[in-house]
């Protein structure tokens, strides 16, 4: 995942939303499910502080792993790609001359 992603301003504002989403509600709500776990007594047989603790290891997972993917994204615009090849987000139709299917490759 170390590579560049080249990707458009309304992927890039997504990815970027649910990045914060994640590090503010998301990081509370598995805060708040690990404290609601501990009050329920001895942490060597809580189950379900157990499955708080993981499903907050698994939020760092998707938190660090968005981090990365918008450190090394690139946001192309549509209006500078030059279209006379094919390119990253240029959109390509192919005909089938057999059946005559048109299919169209974005």
């Amino acid at each position: 995942m170390a590579g560049m992603s080249y990707m458009s301003q309304e992927a890039y504002d997504k990815l970027q939303a649910e990045l914060d989403e994640l590090k503010s509600a998301g990081r509370q709500e598995a805060a708040k499910a690990i404290a609601e776990a501990r009050e329920k007594g001895d942490l060597s047989e809580n189950a379900e502080y157990d499955a708080a603790k993981e499903a907050q290891g698994l939020l760092e997972l998707r938190i660090n792993n968005l981090e990365k993917v918008v450190a090394n994204s690139r946001v192309l615009d549509p209006n500078d790609i030059d279209t006379s090849e094919v390119r990253v987000m240029t959109r390509v139709k192919v005909k089938d001359t057999k059946s005559n299917k048109e299919m169209t490759y974005h």
